[in-house]
């Protein structure tokens, strides 16, 4: 972890306090600031970004080492997001009771973006699912069976439509949409792929998605805890 902050000129409890909180709660950059300076430092809202930068997919690397697997039966649905005053897709999953699988950011919204997703959750939980539950929308369901007809979905996978066990992913959006709203849009698509990056993993933290008993920190603080994990 030390080569991780080599160079920087503040403490690495304060990058990492920053980044954290700036991933997990409604603050701003400039909101970072104000708090920082109750504490006596000087910083930039620039310095924040550059480490959000530098720093979400990192920490994520380093925390998905613990990662737990979640369910096989998986709610699948889509929103929106604004980059560049623009709306993208991001496609997201959760299992049944509501631990969040994976996503991914798309500039597109069809088979093929679908058929990413879906590859890219496969690989990351490491097991395909035996249920799907998509909305109505048929790209998503095209997809599914296309996965299925070249081997990288199991034929024995279920796929279902169903609005009703799928409010269980349109509510889980809010928690996302609800921190990316204060961001009042991001510059790039890379930023915002960074940024929804680090928002997922805060959410997963916060649904105690990882295993992290063999590091003995049950009952530290967040700051230690996050040392710990980093450090390992």
């Amino acid at each position: 972890m030390e080569e991780l902050f080599a160079g920087r000129h503040f403490d690495r409890e304060v990058i990492i306090l920053c980044v954290r909180w700036y991933l997990r709660y409604k603050l701003s950059f400039r909101d970072l600031v104000e708090m920082m300076a109750e504490r006596g430092l000087s910083l930039a809202h620039t310095t924040i970004l550059r480490w959000v930068r530098r720093y979400a997919s990192e920490f994520v690397r380093r925390w998905n080492r613990f990662g737990r697997s979640c369910g096989r039966s998986w709610r699948v649905d889509e929103t929106y997001i604004k980059v560049r005053g623009k709306w993208v897709y991001l496609y997201r999953a959760v299992d049944k009771t509501g631990q969040t699988i994976d996503f991914r950011l798309s500039r597109t919204r069809d088979v093929a973006a679908a058929k990413a997703f879906f590859n890219k959750a496969v690989t990351h939980e490491g097991r395909p699912p035996q249920t799907i539950t998509l909305d109505g929308y048929a790209a998503s369901h095209r997809a599914v069976q296309e996965l299925r007809d070249d081997g990288l979905l199991p034929k024995r996978t279920k796929l279902r439509s169903s609005k009703y066990l799928n409010n269980l992913i349109e509510q889980d959006h809010r928690g996302i949409k609800s921190r990316t709203r204060p961001m009042l849009g991001f510059k790039s698509f890379p930023s915002a792929a960074n940024a929804i990056a680090g928002i997922e993993h805060l959410r997963r933290i916060y649904k105690r998605q990882f295993a992290l008993s063999r590091l003995r920190c049950k009952g530290q603080t967040a700051p230690a805890i996050w040392n710990a994990v980093l450090s390992a």
